[in-house]
């Protein structure tokens, strides 16, 4: 039965650019959420993207059966990738925006929807905000999955990803857009606390206590599904006598504290134990966005500046989703390097907890995964709050982690205390969210 059908049921547009099969970080709360929603009271639509027209997009079938069948989702097309790559450019939201748009309000104009909920990093679709509020009186919640209005690589001066011109025009528009998006605004996530003190700093007039802290949840069905799967070609060689360290996810310049204590420890390790840790190995898999040709290796060349690259390998391109979570499940232990941002949450963190394997932690001592790590009392956990620390930091880990081999102790995660993480807690958390933009709405003149 459609519980669209049944009374009291509210209808929320979900705007997902990047949906699955494409396999992209930001759409993975509203997959997530998909299981869940009805039994919360929310018939969910989807409006999202053909997977064609994604530039090097993943596409990954198996993420199709992790949520009902028969929920809508709605694909657009816009200009496909190759009739713009040729003059040089292939901005997702100038190829297919406008088809996003128009398609919405197709749904809008001919459905009763009491909620649109954008969860995307394309922030250019968050400007549909309110302009559908104003058309259609639909009240609708942003979803913060990283700053909109972002002044961490200029403070760093540490060269953005894409480069200064092509962040420099994003955030023009962002500058320009975020005040009267957030402004019209019923609810705002975030899956940092700190997003919210920021709005509150750039705008005086934001209650940055309204943004509700919502984490990515973490799936356990996923890791069921990716028990039966193994990618077509491994890029780690399981079994063959080494012991391997697995991270799995973005990585950028942002991340050279953290990754140069690792990678310093280990020397250390390697020069007072060299028989031992030359069986030891690093991988780094899926760190970096671009579509081929154009990615880059972020953590091979911090490792080759610490004089142990030949200890570390890098696949800078996106793996499909259940590859990634079968090196999560094989990997002799994980590894959850942060960035120096102290605003960087790494949803990472939860699937690596599912994993059930040694988890070595090294974030900045502000950033929101060090006291959620501390509270679920997950992985050996280091902090750091400059570079300044590096050199104190990798001989402790050098001695606990590799020397006294915490590496191979895995330490089970406070099951009680994680709940709040899983899809269905992160989803319960959210339908508070829509449930309370409704209701703020109706008392709206």
């Amino acid at each position: 039965m459609n519980t669209a059908s049944q009374k009291g049921i509210r209808k929320v547009l979900i705007v997902s650019p990047h949906f699955a099969p494409i396999n992209a970080a930001d759409m993975q709360r509203a997959r997530m959420t998909l299981p869940y929603l009805r039994g919360l009271g929310w018939e969910p639509v989807v409006l999202a993207l053909a997977p064609e027209m994604i530039e090097g997009g993943v596409i990954e079938p198996m993420l199709l059966e992790t949520y009902p069948g028969d929920i809508r989702v709605v694909r657009v097309r816009g200009l496909p990738p190759s009739f713009t790559r040729w003059a040089g450019f292939g901005n997702l939201w100038l190829r297919c925006g406008r088809a996003l748009r128009a398609a919405g309000e197709v749904l809008l104009r001919g459905e009763k929807f009491d909620l649109v909920f954008f969860s995307t990093t394309q922030f250019d679709a968050f400007t549909l905000g309110p302009r559908w509020k104003a058309k259609f009186a639909v009240p609708y919640v942003l979803d913060y999955q990283d700053p909109w209005v972002n002044d961490y690589y200029r403070r760093t001066n540490t060269r953005p990803p894409g480069g200064w011109l092509k962040f420099g025009l994003s955030q023009w528009s962002a500058r320009r857009h975020e005040p009267g998006v957030l402004r019209g605004a019923s609810g705002t996530v975030a899956v940092s606390d700190a997003y919210g003190a920021t709005l509150a700093r750039d705008y005086p007039w934001f209650d940055g206590r309204s943004v509700k802290v919502l984490p990515f949840g973490a799936a356990a069905q996923d890791f069921e599904t990716a028990g039966k799967h193994k990618p077509r070609e491994p890029l780690v060689p399981f079994g063959d006598g080494n012991f391997h360290h697995i991270y799995v996810g973005r990585c950028g310049p942002d991340m050279s504290t953290s990754l140069s204590v690792l990678f310093h420890a280990f020397r250390k390790h390697l020069a007072a134990n060299p028989t031992e840790a030359e069986r030891i190995r690093f991988h780094f898999i899926g760190t970096d966005y671009a579509p081929r040709p154009f990615g880059r290796q972020w953590a091979k060349p911090v490792a080759e500046a610490a004089g142990v690259g030949a200890y570390v390998s890098e696949h800078c391109y996106r793996v499909p989703y259940f590859d990634a979570l079968y090196y999560l499940m094989n990997a002799d232990a994980l590894l959850a390097v942060g960035s120096n941002d102290p605003t960087y949450s790494a949803s990472k963190l939860y699937p690596y907890i599912l994993a059930k394997r040694p988890i070595l932690i090294i974030f900045n001592e502000i950033s929101p995964v060090t006291e959620i790590a501390r509270k679920l009392g997950c992985g050996l956990r280091y902090t750091f709050a400059s570079d300044s620390d590096i050199e104190r930091l990798s001989s402790s880990v050098a001695e606990a982690w590799f020397g006294r081999g915490e590496m191979r102790r895995y330490v089970p995660t406070d099951a009680a205390a994680f709940l709040p993480y899983t899809a269905e807690g992160m989803t319960r958390g959210l339908v508070e969210s829509f449930d309370a933009a409704v209701e703020n709405n109706r008392m709206t003149p």
